[in-house]
This record gives C-alpha cells, sequence and structure tokens, in this order.
C-alpha cells in the first residue's frame, strides 16, 4: 500500500510508482492531508465525489480545501480554498469541470476546476446541506437538508421548486433515479414516495413495510437501472424494493455483528445492463460489507475495526471505490483487486455450456482471466480433497522414483509436482505405472496448474476418461482402434493425403499418435494450446481426433512435400508454421460434415464428470497385460535387487580383502622400520657406552687433581685457623679486661642510684601512711552518716509500708519493685561498707528481724499474695546471707592488714641493716681489694644469723687455700661480682612491685 502526504503543496503526483493493491486490502494508495498551519496536524477529509467518468474524483476537508484527482492521469491539484467545513459534494454536472459544494453557512456554490473561479453561489437552506443529487441529464441538481429539499436549475443556478414538510416528519433523503425523471423522496416516517420531475406530480407511494420486520430507514440506495430500492437503518436487515412492482421482495440479514446500516450503495458492473447485483453496507463498527443480493453471500469486505470507513463512494464503472476513514484520510480501492479471488475460486450458477460454446465461437478463445474458472464449470471437478490425499500420502510410486534421469526439468517445484500428480494417478489405476506417455500427456497441465495439485490431478483424470477413450485397450500397443478412426476420417476428406502416406510407408502411428500423446504440447505454443483446449473441453471428446485430421489437413502442403520418414517424423515432432484458429475451424467443419457412419463420436460416449467424493475405477485396459508386465517388473525389480545385494557382498568382501591386504602391508613396512630402528638404538648404545668410559677416565684424574688441591687446601685452612683462634683468645682477654672495667663503673652507679631510689620510696610511704590516715577518719564519718541515713531510711519505710499497705492488692507488681529496689540499695550500702562490717551486721540483722515480723503479719492479712511474698522473702534472706558473708571477708581482711603491717615493719628494719652493711662492704672492697675477700669469708659466719625473712644473704664460697694464682683470683672476684649484681637486681624487683602494690610490700619481702 503506497502512501501520499499532500502536504502544503497544491499539485503533484498520487503515487511514485505504478500501484499494486494487494486482493488482501485491495488499497491502491491511501492519501492524508498533514499541515502546520493549522492546529490540527492531520487535516480531515469530510466528502468525497466521482465525476460521470469514473477516473477522477473530488475531495473536501474540514478547513474547506477542495482537491481534484485524476486516477487516470497520477495527479492531483487543488482547486479551492472555501474557508469552511463542507457538508456535501457533487461532480458529475452537464459541464465537466464544474463541480458543486455545500459549506457549513447552508449555501451552495459551485466553482470551475480548471478556472478555480466561482461560478455561482445559490441560497435558500436554513439548515446544514447534506445530500446533493445530480439529474442524469446534469441540468438538475437537489439540495438536502433536515427540514427542506429544494430543486435547482443549474443552466441558470435558480430555484425552480422547494419542497416544505411538518418539522415533525422530517427528511431522510431526496433523489433522482437513474436513468429517469422521476424523484424519490423519503422521510423519518418511513414514507417513500414518487415524483415526476418536470410537473412534480406524484407517481406512487410505495407501501409501509410489514410489521415483522419493520425498521426506520435512514440510509438509501438505487441500482443503475433504477428498478431495485435498498434501504436500512438501525438494524442488520436490509430491505429490498422492486419500484417496478412497488412492492418489498426481498429481506437481506447481516452478520449478528452489525446492528446498523450507516451507508448503503451499489456495486456497478459493466456486463450486468445496470442490474447491479452487489450491495456495499456500511455498518456501525466501520466495515463496509459486500453481498450478493441474489444468493445474499457476503462476497467481500472494506474497512476495519481499527482502521474504520466513515463514508464510501463508488465510482460510476464500478472499478474504484473511494473512502474517507475514520481518522481523516482517504482510501482508494481496486475493485478488481477485491474481487479476484471471488473470480477464481467463485463458480457462477448462470454458467451455461450452451452459452460459453457461442461465445467461444464467437472470441475463439476463453478470456485469460475466467479461462481457469471456465475449465472448472466445463470439466465439473468435484475436488475430492479427502480421496486425493490419501493417493498423495501413499508417496512416490515406484515407477517414477527416476523421473528426473528421463526428463530432466530445471525446476525443482515443477519436477516434483509432476512427480507427485503422476504417482496418484499410478496408485489410482495401475495401468498409469506402465504408461510411457504419461509425463507428455500430463505435463502441460502440471505447468498450468502447478500451484493447485488437486485441481491438476482431476483435469488429468477428467482427460483421460473423456477424451482418452479406448486408448488402453491394446496396451502396451498404441491405441489401433482410435488411430483406425483418425485414418477413416482422413480417407474420406482428403484421400490425396492418405495416398501420399501410404505411399511413403507412413502409418497413422507416425503422422496421428505423436500429437495424440502429446496432446499437441509438442507442435504449439502455450497460447496456441490453450486456445485450443478451450474448444477441446467445451465439446463432445471426439472433437480431439478430429483436431488430429485437421492438423494433417491444414498441413498438407508441406507434408506432401515430405518423402521420408525423418522429415515426417520431425515434422509431428516440432512446432509448425500453422494458424491454429484454422485448424480450429477446420475441426469445427469436420465435426459438421464427417458422416455419421465413419465419425468418431459414435464410438465414443457422452462427456462423464468425476463423480463426487471418491474417484470412479479405471480398468478400461487388458489386466492380464498390465499385471503380466507389473509381475514381470516386479520380478526383475527382485532380480535385480538380488543382484544389486549380492554385487554389494562381493565388493563389501573384496574391500574387506583389499582392506586386509593394505593392513598387512603397512605392518610389515612397520616392522621393517621397527628392526631398523632397534639396530640404530643398539649402534648408538654402543657409541654411547665408549663416550662413557672416556669420561670416566677424564673424571678420575680430575677427582686425584682436585684430591690433591683439596689436601694443599686444608693445610692452608688448619693453619689459617690456628692463628686465627690465637688472635681470637687474644682479642677475647682483652675484652674481659675492658668488661671487669665497665662492671665494676656500673656497680657503683647502680649503688647510688638504688640508695637514692630507697630514700624516694621512703618519702611515698611515709606520704602513702598519712593518705590512708586521712581516708580512714573520712570513711569513719561516711559510715557514721550512712548509718544515720539507714536509720532514717528504715523509719521512712515502715511509715510508708504502713502507709501503703491497703494499696498492695492493685498495686503488688508496683510495691514488689520498690521493696526490690531498696534491698538492692542496702546490698550496695553494704558491700561499700566492708571496712566497718560490725556496724553493718548488726543493722542488717535488726532489719531482718523487722522484716520478717512484718512479712508474717501481711501474710496472714494477705494471704491472695502469699506466693509473692515467699518468693520475696527467699530472695531477701539470699541477700542477707550475702551480706554477713561480706562481714565475715571484712573482718579477715582486717585481721590480715594488721599481719602484714607488722611484717612490713620487720621487712624495713631487715632492709635498712642490710643496705647499711652492703655499702660498708662496698666501700672497703674499694679502698682494700684483696682484703676484702677474707672480711667476706668472715662475714659469712655472720650472716647465717640473720632472720629468714631476708633474701639478701651472701652465698658465695671463697678457696681457703693461701697460694692461689691470678687466673684464680679473678675467677672468684666476677663470681662474687655476679651474684652481687643479681641481688640488686632483685632487690629493685621487689621494691618495683611493692611501689605498685603496697597492700602486698609484706609478702613480696617475706619472700
Amino acid at each position: 500500500m503506497q502512501s501520499t502526504d499532500l502536504g502544503n503543496k497544491e499539485s503533484g503526483k498520487l503515487w511514485h510508482r505504478k500501484p499494486s493493491p494487494a486482493a488482501r486490502d485491495g488499497i491502491i494508495v491511501n492519501i492524508i492531508h498533514s499541515t502546520s498551519d493549522y492546529l490540527p496536524k492531520v487535516l480531515r477529509f469530510l466528502n468525497v465525489a466521482f465525476d460521470s467518468s469514473g477516473d477522477c474524483l473530488i475531495a473536501g476537508d474540514h478547513q474547506g480545501n477542495i482537491y481534484v484527482f485524476d486516477l487516470y492521469g497520477n495527479r492531483f491539484n487543488l482547486v479551492q480554498r472555501t474557508a469552511q467545513a463542507c457538508t456535501a459534494l457533487a461532480f458529475n454536472l452537464r459541464r465537466k469541470s464544474e463541480f458543486l459544494v455545500a459549506l457549513a453557512d447552508y449555501s451552495i456554490k459551485c466553482f470551475d476546476t480548471v478556472t478555480k473561479e466561482l461560478v455561482s453561489w445559490m441560497r435558500g437552506h436554513e439548515s446544514s446541506v447534506f445530500s446533493i443529487s445530480v439529474h442524469a441529464s446534469g441540468r438538475y441538481a437537489i439540495t438536502t437538508s433536515s427540514d427542506t429539499a429544494q430543486l435547482w436549475d443549474l443552466d441558470t443556478f435558480q430555484r425552480k421548486r422547494k419542497l416544505n414538510i411538518l418539522q415533525s416528519v422530517g427528511i431522510q433523503k431526496v433523489f433522482f433515479l437513474p436513468l429517469s425523471n422521476t424523484i424519490l423522496s423519503c422521510f423519518k416516517d418511513n414514507s417513500i414516495f414518487a415524483w415526476e420531475c418536470d410537473t412534480l406530480s406524484c407517481k406512487y407511494q410505495l407501501p409501509a413495510p410489514p410489521e415483522s420486520s419493520s425498521i426506520l430507514y435512514k440510509v438509501f440506495a438505487v441500482t443503475r437501472d433504477g428498478r431495485i430500492l435498498a434501504a436500512g437503518g438501525k438494524s442488520n436487515h436490509l430491505h429490498l424494493w422492486c419500484l417496478e412492482a412497488k412492492q418489498l421482495f426481498r429481506i437481506i440479514q447481516m452478520p449478528t455483528k452489525v446492528r446498523a446500516i450507516r451507508h448503503l450503495e451499489f456495486l456497478p458492473d459493466s456486463f450486468d445492463a445496470g442490474s447491479n447485483q452487489v450491495l456495499g453496507a456500511l455498518s456501525q463498527d466501520g466495515i463496509m460489507r459486500f453481498v450478493n443480493i441474489q444468493t445474499c453471500k457476503l462476497l467481500f469486505e472494506i474497512g476495519s475495526l481499527d482502521e474504520g470507513i466513515s463514508s464510501s463512494v463508488i465510482s460510476p464503472h464500478g472499478r474504484y471505490i473511494a473512502s474517507i476513514m475514520e481518522n481523516g484520510s482517504l482510501n482508494i480501492y481496486s475493485v478488481q483487486a477485491l474481487t479476484q479471488e471471488i473470480n477464481k475460486n467463485e463458480m457462477s450458477d448462470g454458467l451455461n455450456k450452451k452459452r460459453l460454446q457461442i461465445l467461444l465461437k464467437g472470441y475463439g478463445e476463453y478470456p485469460t482471466k475466467y479461462r481457469m474458472f471456465i475449465w472448472r464449470s466445463l470439466l465439473q471437478l468435484p475436488e475430492n480433497h479427502t480421496a486425493f490425499s490419501s493417493l498423495v500420502d501413499k508417496g512416490v510410486h515406484v515407477s517414477f522414483l527416476n523421473l528426473q534421469k528421463k526428463y530432466p526439468i530445471k525446476s525443482r517445484k515443477l519436477l516434483r509436482v509432476l512427480q507427485r500428480t503422476l504417482s496418484a494417478l499410478a496408485h489410482w489405476s495401475a495401468i498409469f505405472s506402465d504408461t510411457p506417455y504419461l509425463p507428455l500427456l500430463a505435463f502441460p497441465f502440471v505447468k498450468l496448474f502447478q500451484n493447485n495439485q488437486l485441481i491438476c490431478f482431476e483435469v488429468v483424470a477428467t482427460l483421460i476418461i473423456n477424451w482418452c477413450q479406448h486408448w488402453f485397450e491394446y496396451f502396451p500397443n498404441p491405441p489401433i482402434n482410435i488411430l483406425s478412426m483418425i485414418e477413416n476420417v482422413l480417407a474420406f476428406h482428403d484421400k490425396e493425403l492418405l495416398q501420399h502416406y501410404i505411399d511413403h510407408d507412413i502409418t497413422s502411428q507416425l503422422y496421428a499418435w505423436p500429437l495424440l500423446e502429446t496432446i499437441f504440447s509438442e507442435v504449439l505454443t502455450r497460447e496456441e494450446w490453450l486456445k485450443l483446449f478451450d474448444n477441446v473441453f467445451s465439446n463432445h471428446p471426439s472433437f480431439l481426433l478430429m483436431t488430429v485430421v485437421a492438423y494433417n489437413t491444414c498441413s498438407r502442403a508441406p507434408l506432401l512435400n515430405c518423402s521420408l520418414k525423418d522429415d515426417f517424423e520431425y515434422f509431428f515432432h516440432h512446432r509448425n508454421n500453422l494458424d491454429i484458429s484454422v485448424v480450429i475451424r477446420e475441426v469445427y467443419h469436420l465435426m459438421d460434415t464427417t458422416p455419421t457412419d465413419i465419425h468418431p463420436d459414435g464410438k465414443l460416449n457422452a462427456f462423464m464428470a468425476l463423480t463426487k467424493g471418491q474417484y470412479p475405477v479405471f480398468n478400461q485396459y487388458p489386466k492380464f497385460i498390465v499385471d503380466y508386465q507389473t509381475q514381470e517388473r516386479e520380478r526383475i525389480r527382485n532380480d535385480e535387487l538380488d543382484f544389486l545385494r549380492e554385487r554389494q557382498m562381493v565388493e563389501d568382501m573384496q574391500a574387506e580383502v583389499d582392506q586386509q591386504r593394505v593392513e598387512d602391508e603397512a605392518w610389515y613396512q612397520k616392522q621393517e622400520l621397527l628392526r631398523k630402528a632397534e639396530e640404530t638404538r643398539r649402534e648408538m648404545l654402543l657409541q654411547e657406552e665408549e663416550k662413557m668410559v672416556q669420561q670416566r677416565q677424564r673424571l678420575a684424574s680430575v677427582k686425584r687433581e682436585l684430591k690433591v688441591k683439596e689436601m694443599h687446601l686444608q693445610d692452608a685452612t688448619r693453619r689459617r685457623f690456628l692463628k686465627l683462634q690465637q688472635d681470637q683468645r687474644e682479642m677475647e682477654l682483652r675484652r674481659l679486661n675492658d668488661e671487669i672495667e665497665r662492671k665494676v663503673h656500673m656497680r657503683d652507679q647502680e649503688i647510688a642510684t638504688t640508695a637514692k631510689d630507697l630514700e624516694m620510696r621512703h618519702l611515698e610511704l611515709e606520704s602513702q601512711k598519712r593518705l590512708y590516715e586521712k581516708n580512714l577518719i573520712r570513711n569513719h564519718e561516711a559510715v557514721a552518716k550512712e548509718m544515720r541515713e539507714d536509720a532514717d531510711a528504715h523509719r521512712r519505710k515502715v511509715d510508708l509500708e504502713e502507709h501503703m499497705f491497703h494499696k498492695l492488692i492493685e498495686a503488688g507488681q508496683t510495691q514488689n519493685e520498690k521493696t526490690q529496689k531498696l534491698i538492692e540499695e542496702n546490698l550496695a550500702e553494704a558491700e561499700q561498707a566492708c571496712l566497718n562490717a560490725d556496724w553493718r551486721i548488726q543493722a542488717l540483722h535488726k532489719q531482718r528481724c523487722d522484716d520478717l515480723q512484718r512479712n508474717e503479719c501481711y501474710r496472714e492479712m494477705a494471704k491472695l499474695l502469699r506466693e509473692n511474698r515467699r518468693k520475696e522473702t527467699e530472695v531477701l534472706n539470699a541477700m542477707v546471707g550475702e551480706g554477713a558473708k561480706k562481714w565475715e571477708e571484712a573482718k579477715e581482711k582486717d585481721f590480715h592488714l594488721k599481719s602484714e603491717k607488722k611484717a612490713s615493719t620487720l621487712s624495713d628494719a631487715s632492709r635498712k641493716w642490710f643496705l647499711e652493711k652492703e655499702l660498708d662492704d662496698a666501700l672497703e672492697h674499694a679502698e682494700h681489694p684483696y682484703r676484702t675477700g677474707l672480711r667476706c669469708r668472715s662475714g659469712q659466719a655472720s650472716s647465717s644469723s640473720l632472720p629468714r625473712t631476708s633474701q639478701l644473704n651472701d652465698t658465695s664460697e671463697v678457696d681457703s687455700s693461701t697460694h692461689i694464682s691470678l687466673n684464680q683470683r679473678r675467677v672468684q672476684w666476677d663470681t662474687m661480682e655476679q651474684d652481687l649484681m643479681e641481688r640488686v637486681r632483685n632487690l629493685r624487683q621487689r621494691l618495683a612491685a611493692q611501689a605498685r602494690n603496697p597492700r602486698r610490700t609484706p609478702h613480696l619481702l617475706a619472700a
């Protein structure tokens, strides 16, 4: 479908390539008018009208733009801008270039499409004009509005008459009947009147429709001959009135989805002489349906639910339909495209063989467009789909498996169709599997009906049954009886030609049978062959035999000049310069002039169509010959299959032997290669062994050299090591001397530092002692204050409990929480008062006794809360026990504190004595180092009397020998020095630990 947008162009082409409307929708072109000058982007077409020729139409949009569309010349032109919407159009005036347009201001104007000028302006209506009807002569026009209808003279553009009616009735439509001088007026009360145009006298009135099918008419249409009126309204019924008989003769019911009819128009036909048989009805769903008013059959429809039609007009010759769509665009439909499938697939009930023969004699052939349709009608094809499917389902017949080898056809599709058709014929009757000329006979029809295989099969089958009668009686030989008929007719009409055949030994098998077995397809062109079979199918089966005689007699001049058998064979197998129309006329002449005794129609049966449902049995052949040939063919096929199997077995065995021989040769070659490879590897191994022996010898000599070098290196290394060891010992002695001096210096520094630390520690202990005393006094005061607060709180609690007693039942849970909170506070206070255990224990015992007494009183008076009170008592007892444990722990800690203080006093005295003694020894050692050893020995005995709480005892021992060397004295001095340093370090660690944890100092010193 092509689409054209007019845009702002005033002229142009309707389409840019030749339109080819599809049979599905039939649309030639879709015309839209989009613009940017107005607010709507697309201008909607409102009305359309054809001229009298049917090739031009005008259309107006709601902005007043009026276009002329020339479908023949492929042009459009903007002819007028009226600046207001048009409500009706008419383009079939007497002056072909003029048209009438009814505008929104209730006026009617006449314009010229060539000069684009205003011709006349007609006023008189007081409401919108919705219809303009022009007389067949083009001299008069009737304009209709809802309240009046006016008759105008288009020569003078003057109003001749005005039809005034009652306002309550209203006008539906007033229009001229075609080809007559009658005006038909239709009113809203379903009354229809016919008036004489000249005198305006009433000619007749149509009766009211029967009440059973009465509908309010709203739309009307009349056939071109003015004999039938179609009316419709808000119903799916259409009423057809015969205006001559003035009665309703038919009611057509449209499909149920049609609820109302919006427009009616008959579809003209060039061959119906104005008695239009197809009526188009536009329904409320936007679809225009075309029905045959005789058969009431739906033919085709245009529009759809998505693209509905608003209004529609059909051209006078019936070739085009112009429809204004609901979206405002304009569609031009091709009626030929819409009716193409109908012409192909539907058979007319009025098709008569005698009328077709008369038409055929007049024109010589059938129209190409309707030829296949006419053939199917003449042959009365049953179209047995089920029977044909059963034949096709049997598959390709074995006789035609290799058809492409004998008939190499380029088109694979054509080959498949031919193979399938021949297979179906062979499955239908066994003789056709052995008929050698069957492919030649069927091929023309296969090529003609390749898109419809069912029709192809039935045409060939009908041809065989009727025009191939008695062909198979002498099978597998040519039909001698049929050829004898042809020879008899030829002898009667052209004895000279027959004698010429006899003189040159030319039989009917040469001049007649090649034409029959190929049904003239080898000697005629496609057009000639189709023309011939138009006549063959339209006549008696003997017509085909007469055609053979006519072909020979019409070709007698070249045939009489032939003398060689090859020339005759070439002539009847190739195309010749022969007019087929002359041959056909000769056939009709032979059919009329041949005597009855030799006429083939006496020997052949009349035409017999294929039966409906199942195809007839075809057994007009010598069955025993066919069966024998079938058996022989089957035997030969079986023998061939056996031979093929044996040959395949032999080939397989030969292939196995060849394969075995190849494998053996390959094995021997591999063995030879392996042997050679083994010898090569053995030689390589011998060479490698010789190389290895030589390498071992070289390695042995290298090892000896390396051994000698290693011995020399070891000797040099030993000497270097001894020297290095001696140097290291000397360096060690020097390092030891330096270390002794450094340690002596460090010892002096550590002793001085330790003395300072002890003084600082003494000061810290004094300050801590004063701080402890101060805290103790503060704690005593805090405890006394807390005791007083506890007593006050106790009294307040007792008063509060007495006051809240009567509210315990309603707020038991709240009282429990408060009591628990008080107990927890008491427990916290008990933990903080560990240093004052005696006072706290007495207070808690007293409180516990009071609580027990109160609890006993509460249990007696509050039985409903007994269980809760019992649990509370258990919790309280547990907390009181925990308090007692805390008091016991406080007592134990107090006792432990006193013992630690005593141990600390003893430790201080011991440490003081030890430090004084150590300081004296250090000073004496610094002055007289040699006498220190003796004093140390004497001090060892005295140190054994020190208390065991001191951990600074001197445990060193010295040798009592008086003769000690210098080295021994050094060792003893080092040992003493190490012991002294160890004791100083232990002392510093204990002092540091005492500073970190003053309360555990007695333990550390005691340890």
